[in-house]
Parts: C-alpha cells; sequence; structure tokens
C-alpha cells in the first residue's frame, strides 16, 4: 500500500516518494520519453525513423532514452538478424498501457492550444522557453 499524498485536511500536503504521483511523473520526467511512447503506439520504428519524427532530438539522447524505456519494460527492442543489422522498437503490453492516460493529455493538449499559446508567451516574456528540444 502507497503512503497518501494528503495525510487530513488539517495537515499541509506531503508528496511522499513513493506515492503514484511522484512514481509516475519519474517515468515521465526525462525529456523525451513521453513523445517517445507516444509516437511508439502507432506502431514499431527503427532509430532513425524515430529520429525523424522528432525533430530536434540528438541520437544520443534518443539511444538513452530508447534504453531507460526498455529497461523501465515500456519498450521491446527486436533486432532482425540482417546485413547490416536493423534494430526495431515497440511497446510493450505494460507500454500500451501506459500510453492511455498520455494521449489524454495529448488530447488535452490539442483542445487548449490557445492555453499553450499563451503559456508559451508568458515563459518567453520572462525568459523561459517551451519549446521540445
Amino acid at each position: 500500500m502507497t503512503t497518501p499524498t494528503v495525510r487530513d485536511p488539517g495537515n499541509p500536503m506531503v508528496v511522499c516518494e513513493q506515492c503514484p504521483p511522484r512514481r509516475i511523473h519519474a517515468l515521465l520526467a526525462p525529456k523525451w520519453s513521453s513523445m517517445v511512447i507516444y509516437v511508439l503506439s502507432f506502431g514499431s520504428m527503427r532509430t532513425g525513423q524515430l529520429q525523424r519524427t522528432m525533430p530536434g532530438i540528438s541520437k544520443k539522447m534518443l539511444t538513452q532514452t530508447l534504453r531507460e524505456l526498455e529497461s523501465d519494460g515500456l519498450l521491446a527492442r527486436k533486432v532482425h538478424q540482417v546485413v547490416p543489422p536493423m534494430v526495431e522498437y515497440s511497446l510493450t503490453e505494460v507500454g500500451h498501457r501506459f500510453v492511455e492516460p498520455l494521449m489524454a493529455l495529448y488530447e488535452w493538449a490539442e483542445d487548449n492550444a490557445e492555453l499553450l499559446d499563451e503559456i508559451e508567451a508568458n515563459r518567453a516574456a520572462s525568459g523561459g522557453n517551451l519549446e521540445a528540444s
């Protein structure tokens, strides 16, 4: 059983290390993780295809992200025995289950593009940056 996020109305909120919100945040914290999962939800892809699908991601960052997601059990890596070797990535069953709430968030983003524009403008005005680079 996990420690609750909020202990009781009289005490301040405590977001414990092992509570569900912190655990899901740890999975999504790496910059490109959610985007790789999203892209692979449409089907298996090779490394080069993934990189072309997500302009701005370096090959090093993509490789690191793929390794992390594979070790988390969200992705499967298949090496085809051809010359030169061909490696293909796909979502595991866990990855497919994980993409469901992610899609809800992306749908919200589509429905609220103006709000995201406003947030980006606020960040730009304050010197911040919301670009996916």
